[in-house]
């Protein structure tokens, strides 16, 4: 598959917010003009506090999103630790956005069901025999290069039989997870990475050469 990277440096956080969610509007306008949804990957961290700034901003059919999470922790709803929940109490109710429209982990099962469980819950939207192919994947990046739930020399890294990977053993709290694998998040139409911080940008010179 072709790519095309473009590596954007701007000069502050509010300059990020505004570039991530200028690209947001319009590939989302592009994929329901298109397909009539928009399948978006969610990432959690500094992209939780630029999204909440950012969206409610941006010109978009809210009621075509579909909203998915690229890694998710296995904790209850209600956690700070919890992707869903931070997004939960920081849009919903700011956008017109409804819980039906985020597609969840079920926290009360072990990672290694809850992988499978969100796999047959991510089938339901694409279709069948074949990669998801997300309209975008919001990504992060942390200082080791990591980013979903996919932390160098974890054998995660290897995993391309499945969609969604458990992680009981996470080199970062907390331990328990599910992670997009690495064949959906090269199959994404888009990829954008929100990277910011001194400490990030040799390793984001690095990748910028690499396929992920």
């Amino acid at each position: 598959m072709s790519t095309n990277r473009v590596v954007t440096v701007v000069q502050d956080e509010d300059n990020v917010i505004a570039e991530v969610c200028n690209l947001i509007q319009s590939i989302s306008k592009k994929a329901i003009e298109r397909d009539d949804v928009f399948k978006i990957g969610l990432s959690g961290g500094s992209l939780t506090k630029f999204l909440s700034i950012g969206l409610p901003k941006i010109d978009t059919d809210w009621s075509k999103w579909r909203l998915f999470f690229c890694d998710e922790r296995v904790v209850p709803l209600e956690s700070a630790d919890s992707t869903y929940g931070i997004y939960k109490n920081a849009l919903l109710g700011v956008l017109p956005l409804t819980e039906h429209q985020f597609v969840k982990i079920d926290p009360h099962l072990p990672a290694e069901e809850a992988a499978k469980d969100y796999i047959q819950k991510m089938a339901v939207h694409f279709p069948p025999d074949s990669l998801p192919r997300f309209h975008l994947l919001l990504l992060g990046m942390g200082p080791d290069g990591h980013t979903c739930s996919l932390f160098p020399g974890h054998r995660v890294c290897e995993e391309t039989s499945v969609w969604v990977a458990p992680i009981t053993n996470a080199p970062k709290p907390p331990p328990s997870r599910i992670t997009f694998t690495f064949p959906v998040v090269n199959n994404a139409e888009n990829c954008v990475f929100a990277v910011t911080g001194a400490t990030k940008a040799e390793i984001v010179k690095v990748l910028r050469f690499i396929q992920i």
